[in-house]
């Protein structure tokens, strides 16, 4: 990914990156800035991040060659790289925090609202339902795909142009500090948090490590700044409560400013709802189902109202939505069946809220199949999570369960435990494998889920049904 300017000084750059100039004119102008040795082009600059796999140092030969007009790299590298007096060199203690400091600056050039968005689950589509309202209105930026860690979010910003008005910005973590320093980045001027789950456990301990890295947001977000807190997750409220912020709450429950009422649930088709804030009442159509995404419909429409937005385009932008592929995305499969295309993450909460949300799917007399994946990065719960996952099968008595990966086994024994057949909780090595499972059983009419985190690769097995082979 790059930045494309055009505009911007060397000077300008150094100053914002507290960098040092080893050689280069300061007043050249940068035409853009990339991280990514692959993506450079002439006059662009080149920032070396040193990341598990790759360390960009390494190519600073290569990007130079291409054409690059300098390179930002750690001062302990400089010894290695010869100087040239055409070239741009700056140096800086560390790359990935002049990245940020970078995109802070930048963020701050351009006349543009940001909304920050984070969360154990329901991020992503919240950005998306979010992105869909505003952008009707306004030019607005949102992170895509996985762009929302150190690395992505501050390249993100770094993609804000002149005609952008609003940015909508998601922010994921695996370990503490990370909520706290992309909000100093993005110097959000609404942050909103979805929920507290059990995510991301290996790097924060537990549930309520958990919920002190996600108010981090609450900590370092301006006083200035609108917060917006999911007013049904206890915890949440519990560990916001000591930060002296501007917070309103959205929710199911009565008690929220911004609440869902008269919730209808239309099946594959999506649903209905009538959003009430400070008295009005306005009807609401989505076409993606599951009460997760009412949740989720709320708090974009939170954000919205935050910016001033429209009623009128709050409805018409969820009702444009189609969601996203692989969030709990229904598809009819070739023999009759519909397949709930769930793969792109999974955590302990996202799964609990795709189990709930295929009991509205279920026709009348029809059957489930369930296929899961493991989830990942949870620490010293991963055994019992697993367990309990295959437990909240078993619960919705499916006509069958197949589950594959490392702690596949503990899933199965959960729900076997919780009183499946074990002839039915079936144990599968490979993607192969599953979707042969799962086309030995199911029938016209049988409603298919399968869900798993990212490097569980399911989505194999979703092209594979689809393929009908």
């Amino acid at each position: 990914m790059a930045a494309r300017w055009g505009e911007v000084t060397l000077k300008e750059i150094i100053v914002a990156i507290k960098g040092d100039l080893i050689s280069g004119q300061r007043d050249q102008i940068i035409e853009g800035l990339s991280t990514d040795s692959r993506g450079i082009k002439k006059g662009d600059l080149f920032l070396a991040l040193k990341g598990l796999k790759y360390d960009g140092h390494d190519f600073i030969k290569q990007v130079m060659d291409k054409g690059a007009a300098g390179v930002v790299l750690q001062r302990d590298f400089e010894p290695k790289i010869p100087k040239d007096r055409n070239r741009a060199l700056i140096i800086v203690t560390d790359t990935l925090n002049a990245l940020g400091d970078l995109a802070g600056w930048w963020r701050h050039q351009q006349r543009v609202r940001v909304a920050a968005i984070t969360g154990s689950a329901g991020k992503t589509t919240t950005k998306e339902m979010s992105a869909a309202i505003l952008g009707i209105g306004a030019s607005t930026l949102k992170n895509e795909g996985n762009f929302n860690n150190l690395v992505g979010l501050p390249l993100t910003l770094l993609m804000l142009k002149k005609d952008h008005r609003k940015a909508v910005l998601e922010m994921g973590m695996n370990r503490p500090g990370e909520i706290a320093r992309l909000t100093e980045i993005a110097d959000p001027d609404i942050g909103l948090i979805t929920n507290v789950g059990r995510a991301h456990l290996e790097g924060v301990g537990d549930i309520r490590g958990v919920a002190r890295a996600k108010v981090e947001l609450l900590e370092e977000i301006s006083s200035d700044s609108h917060v917006l807190l999911n007013g049904d997750d206890d915890l949440l409220m519990e560990v916001a409560k000591p930060f002296q912020k501007t917070v309103s709450t959205y929710g199911l429950g009565s008690g929220n400013h911004i609440k869902a009422e008269n919730i209808g649930s239309l099946g594959r088709e999506g649903s209905s709802f009538e959003l009430q804030h400070e008295g009005g009442s306005f009807g609401i159509r989505l076409k993606v189902p599951g009460i997760q995404n009412v949740r989720n419909a709320l708090a974009a429409s939170a954000i919205a109202l935050c910016m001033e937005t429209p009623v009128n385009q709050i409805v018409q932008g969820l009702k444009g939505f189609r969601g996203i592929k692989g969030r709990f995305m229904p598809t009819k499969l070739p023999g009759g069946a519909v397949l709930v295309d769930d793969t792109y993450n999974s955590n302990p909460t996202s799964l609990k809220a795709a189990l709930n949300a295929l009991k509205d799917l279920k026709p009348e007399g029809g059957r489930v199949l369930v296929g899961l994946g493991e989830m990942m990065e949870l620490g010293q719960e991963t055994v019992t999570a697993h367990t309990e996952a295959g437990g909240l099968v078993a619960e919705m008595a499916p006509f069958f369960f197949t589950a594959m990966g490392e702690h596949a086994k503990e899933m199965i024994r959960g729900a076997v435990e919780k009183g499946m057949s074990s002839k039915m909780a079936v144990l599968v090595e490979t993607h192969q494998e599953m979707a042969q499972a799962l086309r030995g059983k199911m029938d016209a009419g049988d409603l298919i889920l399968l869900k798993g985190s990212r490097r569980a690769g399911l989505e194999k097995v979703v092209e594979n049904l689809k393929g009908g082979c």
